[in-house]
């Protein structure tokens, strides 16, 4: 199911400042976000789950697992999470590094509230955005290997070879006759619920199809 609002997304605040941690997360929570708080990158490891939407705002300068150590560690786990980055020290070097690995924004303590309320929901964009095409990519996969090999053969070939879309040719191409790819075309595009071969060509490519073709 496609996901259409923030109402299950929560930020998952981390700061090594217990009065900077706290501040925030009261004035997050006044505005009716979830708010989960961790005094540590480890004790967010600790309780992280993928599976949750949300963001994460994250002070780059902890002792132990720095803020951009925690950025580097989920994106070896292939872990998708929004970041906005809070520091009281970071530069310029810091948050150009941050916003090349991918941080939705790098915020200098102190910044004003509006600042970080934009970002949060940039961030909560982002997430559910990448999730919504993850649920796509899956349900595609699952239709394509509903398909026969034989229908697997004639969606692959008309992948690989967008240019060629009449019956004839692919038929030719596959030593089938037009009738036959005309069924074959048919029962592809209703096992995989698209309307269009042209469909089938712009999924195969968001959906990496073929990843697993030579």
């Amino acid at each position: 199911m496609t996901l259409t609002n923030y109402e299950t997304s929560t930020v998952f605040l981390v700061d090594d400042d217990d009065r900077i941690r706290a501040s925030l997360a009261r004035a997050l929570d006044k505005r009716g976000f979830q708010v989960e708080s961790y005094p540590s990158a480890e004790t967010f490891l600790d309780a992280f789950d993928p599976k949750r939407p949300g963001c994460l705002v994250l002070d780059y300068g902890m002792p132990g697992l720095n803020g951009l150590d925690l950025q580097k560690h989920l994106a070896g786990m292939n872990a998708f999470v929004p970041i906005i980055f809070i520091s009281g020290q970071g530069g310029v070097p810091e948050s150009v590094q941050a916003m090349k690995a991918g941080a939705v924004d790098f915020l200098e303590k102190p910044f004003r509230q509006s600042e970080l309320l934009a970002c949060i929901q940039t961030a909560f964009e982002n997430d559910l955005a990448a999730r919504n095409a993850e649920e796509v990519t899956k349900t595609a996969r699952k239709r394509f290997d509903l398909l026969t090999a034989r229908e697997k053969e004639v969606a692959i070939f008309i992948i690989k070879h967008p240019s060629t879309t009449s019956s004839k040719e692919v038929g030719r191409q596959l030593e089938i006759s037009p009738r036959t790819v005309d069924h074959h075309r048919a029962r592809i595009l209703e096992k995989m619920a698209i309307g269009s071969i042209a469909e089938l060509i712009d999924l195969s490519g968001s959906a990496a199809l073929l990843s697993g073709d030579p």
